[in-house]
């Protein structure tokens, strides 16, 4: 689940990534609301076991959404056991509590929840979106996923293979290859990893590891709930303590550090295309300036009148994508970037688009900065007419700033960024220390 560069989810990954650190109208509860609950408001709740459930209502809307995730990521695997992570996810969703694997599937389905799962680097997360009347339900279904799974022994192998299958996947995507081995130069081996592990980690997974790694990392502890949607928070509260107030706690997961090697990686193919992979370091979500700095890429990067997409592409003609997106870990923050291009044209749209990231202050334009506001506010108000984006983005803000985050006082924020802000933060961090990843038939000359 490695949201980059591909310009078909910028704007989903904004809606994960444009949070700042203010706190808004939260309300902390350690006891039930009263029945003048304010509808409008985020509601925080700290159960005793560890677990936070955040709430916000949004009554105009039929639905609800809840994303639950807890830090059983990447970063917490040996590298003999490279993704046991993503294969434990996998196995506690094939039965659990009363229901055969089966029978989860149909529970799930006639609840009407949309349902999504995945792996990061620091966090396991699982979601559904539902009728809000199916809310009471669907949370104890997951309730007997991440408490009560069954673990089969006998579809261990199915699901080994099922993610050896997503590993040869991307293998043969070249692209995918490219924006890992970047990831892996800027982060390390640990936080650099995918979720697919290695064909040779994963053929040494037992049904003992994946018990082991279950028992250790699914707990309440470092927990967080996130609800969105037509619901009340009183209701919700009473329904995650009957359902999570007793799920055990454990220690709290280890914090690891980003080992990074800048410089150059070739990986030589015969093909007809050339990737092109880029990343420099930028400061993470919730820095002070991180907006300042955000908006320069977006300048960059965001949309089809960007300078990227309009200098290097439209006008040059020198590759059919390129992009270019912020990505922050608890302890480390890169820019990264893509081009997928001809073999013919590649060292050209390799100089012509870092040229354009180190000067990007040479010449800032008002209406630059305009036309990024005007698509940052749109995701914000398209945010607010779904609920799986508001759970999904309450997550996002409270495990990188420890708060949720509301929209209106972003929006101020947003609005209150000058052109001097973004030329005074460039010119005093301008990009430095790259990483580049080429894939091609020959490498390319790159001057770092």
């Amino acid at each position: 689940m490695l949201l980059l560069a591909a310009p078909p989810v910028l704007i989903l990954f904004l809606l994960r990534q444009f949070r700042l650190l203010r706190l808004g109208k939260t309300t902390h509860m350690t006891t039930p609301l009263a029945s003048s609950d304010i509808q409008s408001e985020i509601v925080l709740h700290r159960m005793s076991n560890g677990m936070t459930v955040i709430v916000q209502p949004m009554p105009w809307l039929r639905s609800a959404a809840f994303t639950l995730s807890f830090p059983a990521g990447i970063c917490q695997e040996s590298a003999d056991r490279a993704g046991i992570a993503s294969m434990t996810c996998e196995m506690v969703q094939r039965g659990a509590g009363s229901y055969s694997s089966r029978d989860l599937v149909a529970a799930q389905d006639n609840l009407g929840l949309d349902r999504n799962s995945g792996v990061l680097t620091n966090v396991v997360s699982y979601g559904a979106a539902m009728p809000a009347e199916s809310f009471d339900q669907a949370l104890g279904v997951y309730a007997d996923i991440l408490r009560r799974p069954h673990l089969p022994a006998d579809q261990l192998d199915d699901a080994r293979m099922m993610m050896m299958q997503e590993l040869r996947a991307i293998e043969d995507e070249p692209s995918h290859r490219v924006m890992r081995r970047i990831r892996q130069m800027r982060y390390g081996d640990r936080l650099g990893r995918g979720p697919q592990g290695t064909m040779e980690s994963l053929q040494t997974i037992s049904q003992d590891d994946v018990r082991e790694f279950f028992q250790t990392y699914y707990q309440a502890n470092g927990a967080v709930l996130t609800v969105a949607g037509n619901v009340q928070p009183k209701q919700i509260i009473a329904t995650a303590e009957a359902e999570f107030g007793d799920w055990k706690s454990g220690d709290k997961a280890v914090q690891y550090e980003a080992e990074s090697c800048p410089g150059y990686d070739s990986i030589e193919m015969e093909t007809s295309q050339t990737h092109i992979a880029f990343g420099f370091p930028c400061i993470p979500y919730g820095h002070e300036r991180y907006f300042k700095m955000r908006a320069g890429i977006g300048i960059l990067s965001d949309g089809m009148s960007s300078r990227l997409f309009d200098r290097v592409r439209e006008q040059r003609g020198l590759c059919y994508t390129v992009s270019a997106s912020c990505h922050s870990l608890p302890n480390a923050a890169t820019v990264f970037g893509y081009a997928g291009t001809t073999p013919e044209r590649a060292q050209e749209t390799l100089d012509v688009t870092l040229h354009e990231v180190k000067h990007l202050v040479d010449d800032l334009q008002q209406s630059e900065l305009d036309r990024w506001k005007v698509r940052i506010e749109s995701a914000l108000v398209m945010e607010q007419e779904s609920s799986a984006s508001r759970a999904s983005s309450l997550a996002s803000d409270f495990f990188q700033l420890g708060r949720p985050l509301e929209t209106k006082a972003l929006s101020e924020l947003i609005e209150a960024i000058t052109l001097k802000d973004v030329q005074e933060y460039w010119t005093e961090n301008p990009p430095q220390d790259f990483h580049v990843v080429t894939l091609g038939p020959q490498p390319l000359t790159v001057n770092l």
